[in-house]
């Protein structure tokens, strides 16, 4: 990533959680439309996370008095192969988020933006849990080879990540979904 300011990566990330959360319907989507209904759901509620976290990140730059402007989104994938690539896309796409917001409190840091740098740890906890959780989920896919129900009954008796609110997030404009 470039060694842009900490307040030009935070504008980019907006756009980048936003992504992020499309991707996440797009997967549910693909999900639904091979009836697995547990894995949709899931990543479903994925989506609204990461819609949160762009909302945050909105909050964020309004309490700080440093306006916002909402970037555009990439087209998220939509065609996958088998059950398996979604959920690698999904981790992919959560190591590279973790990478962004390294890079944003790496910013913060050079920047001399203490309070920036005390934003992203937050969501530096938040990254360890959702790579974590997809990095299972993927584990769990590939075991399974050909039985789907064997990651639907997963999916529906585990908990995979942590869809409850945590007292310690940032609080996201409009209220969090």
């Amino acid at each position: 990533m470039t060694s842009s300011s900490f307040n030009d990566l935070l504008t980019a990330q907006i756009g980048n959680e936003f992504s992020a959360s499309q991707q996440y319907i797009a997967i549910a989507v693909w999900f639904d439309n091979h009836d697995l209904p547990q894995l949709a759901a899931h990543f479903y509620q994925q989506s609204v996370e990461e819609r949160n976290h762009a909302m945050m990140l909105v909050q964020y730059r309004l309490d700080r008095d440093l306006g916002v402007t909402i970037p555009g989104v990439t087209a998220p994938r939509t065609e996958f192969a088998n059950v398996v690539e979604p959920i690698e896309l999904a981790l992919e796409q959560e190591r590279e988020v973790t990478s962004q917001i390294e890079a944003l409190f790496r910013a913060a840091r050079a920047d001399g933006d203490a309070i920036g740098e005390q934003a992203m740890l937050w969501f530096l906890k938040e990254q360890v849990e959702e790579v974590a959780s997809m990095s299972t989920l993927v584990t769990i896919a590939k075991r399974a080879g050909d039985n789907l129900f064997d990651i639907e009954n997963f999916i529906a008796r585990e908990t995979v990540g942590d869809s409850g609110q945590d007292a310690d997030a940032p609080a996201a404009a409009g209220g969090a979904l």
